[in-house]
């Protein structure tokens, strides 16, 4: 988090003149030349930027190999079948210290609804009045047209008729009926979450006493865990509810056979939709391609939620092989926000699809992912890395010799990804790394004659400032004061107490 917060908060005082005027300064130097698009011959569509590159005599394809040959053996759904299911309301916002007010919340469901999401979760309304709000903001957006009709909603709930009594009430309020929202009726799924999580409401449930707690076995625990499940499932079928996703918390961490009964069962009830999450990340993508399979196979009929997180840094690449062996449905969060190291990012999931297996999701707008990554940065407080995959400052940035020189001859040979798919274009970064060709280039664009002294001349005059800038860099007060930044964004433990002493002074 440390690297990745601090880099990306750097880039709130940089200049990218080539990039969308919405992105912030960069503090080396950079090129303020005008754009112009290339598109010649074998050029694939959507390079950008001031390069006006050679006519390639092969296609591209042939010059260099196409990494979706390897993905022979997966199975993908049609991709007019794969559901993105956006979780940055909920999940998104339990990452530490966040809190999005109502109405940000709502322009960011405008955009995710722009962009292409099909489902969103907006939360548990029954918690708060914010998330109250936040609900009745989308309902009302979706019914005036300004989010899309066929955007599902989705609320949670535990598997309780107190939650689910506690949502149907505030949809009665709001004026909506019940089958508006999908119901997601959510409890556990591991031995350790169902017996040492659960176990003492289990208990009570069944009139047991609590001394009982450890001496019962796991056994008891998964059948009243079951049970419940499904009888909060049927209760919330007879109260009027038409769409109910359902599933068990730790499903990475479970028996594989007690998640097929949770499916099997929690259909049987009158659930429509199972979901397996990854709760504390610990999956590996050769775990997903034996779970998703067998757990598909339980419930074949139905679609699957695959929800991951990133803990190992395998929250993106675990949702696609979760696509490609069987799942459907797939939960992200914008720029990855989320408890701990956050959710699968969205940005690289979708990228990862597209350009590693070529499935575009139908309507889906690839080139808004930027300008909604920065949205998100601005309401929630926490910027991104500038490398990150896509959306990071940096990543259609260049300033080695060696790489410039490479984009001046066809941007394709050190750019895997078109920037303009992304509403980008390429820069360059003058400094010490520089080479002559990308001086030539910009001396060229200003109309100065690039004569082989006065290009020597400034390339070395580049080199000593960027060189002497660095020296005089001190980057302590900046580190410190970013750290102070997430500090605060919650409150500390003194102040908990501090709150606590006044109310009982008062």
């Amino acid at each position: 988090m440390g690297a990745q917060a601090a880099g990306g908060a750097a880039a709130a005082r940089r200049s990218r003149p080539a990039l969308m005027a919405s992105e912030p300064p960069h503090p080396a130097l950079r090129a303020d030349l005008p754009g112009k698009r290339g598109g010649e011959g074998d050029l694939p569509t959507g390079w950008g930027g001031e390069i006006t590159p050679v006519e390639l005599q092969e296609p591209l394809a042939e010059l260099a190999r196409d990494p979706k040959r390897f993905s022979h053996d997966l199975r993908f759904p049609p991709a007019e079948k794969i559901r993105i299911y956006d979780d940055t309301l909920r999940d998104g916002e339990q990452m530490p210290g966040v809190a999005i007010t109502p109405r940000d919340k709502y322009e960011l469901a405008r955009m995710l609804s722009d962009i292409g999401v099909h489902i969103m979760d907006v939360g548990f309304p029954s918690v708060s009045e914010g998330e109250r709000e936040t609900l009745r903001l989308v309902l009302e957006g979706r019914k005036r047209g300004e989010l899309r009709a066929d955007l599902e909603v989705v609320c949670m709930m535990r598997s309780t008729k107190g939650d689910i009594d506690a949502t149907m009430r505030v949809i009665d309020k709001l004026g909506h009926k019940r089958e508006d929202v999908t119901y997601f009726i959510f409890t556990s799924a591991s031995d350790l979450h169902v017996k040492y999580k659960l176990g003492k409401t289990l208990l009570h449930r069944d009139g047991i006493p609590e001394s009982e707690w450890l001496e019962l076995p796991v056994s008891y625990y998964r059948e009243a865990n079951l049970r419940m499940m499904c009888e909060a499932i049927s209760y919330a079928r007879e109260q009027g509810a038409t769409s109910i996703e359902f599933g068990g918390e730790d499903g990475s961490r479970a028996d594989v056979d007690y998640i097929a009964e949770i499916h099997r069962e929690g259909l049987k009830a009158g659930g429509t939709r199972p979901s397996t999450p990854d709760t504390v990340g610990c999956y590996s993508p050769f775990a997903v391609r034996e779970y998703i399979p067998a757990i598909k196979a339980a419930a074949p009929d139905a679609p699957l939620v695959v929800h991951f997180h990133n803990d190992l840094g395998l929250g993106a690449w675990n949702t696609v092989m979760a696509l490609g062996s069987g799942a459907e449905v797939f939960t992200t969060s914008v720029n990855g926000i989320g408890e701990r190291t956050g959710n699968a990012p969205m940005h690289q999931v979708l990228l990862q699809l597209r350009y590693l297996f070529g499935i575009d999701i139908p309507g889906f707008k690839y080139d808004k992912l930027r300008t909604l990554a920065r949205s998100l940065e601005r309401m929630s407080g926490i910027p991104v890395q500038p490398t990150e995959p896509g959306i990071g400052l940096d990543v259609f940035s260049h300033e080695s010799g060696i790489h410039t020189a490479g984009l001046l001859i066809h941007p394709a040979i050190y750019q895997f990804i078109p920037p303009s798919d992304l509403g980008a274009e390429i820069t360059y970064v003058y400094g010490k790394h520089s080479g002559a060709l990308v001086i030539e280039h910009a001396l060229r664009h200003a109309g100065i004659a690039p004569e082989p002294e006065l290009v020597a001349k400034v390339l070395a005059e580049v080199k000593r400032i960027r060189e002497e800038r660095a020296e005089r860099s001190d980057f302590s007060d900046f580190h410190r004061r970013y750290y102070d930044h997430l500090n605060r964004m919650g409150l500390t433990a003194e102040e908990v107490v501090d709150i606590a002493r006044a109310l009982t002074a008062n």
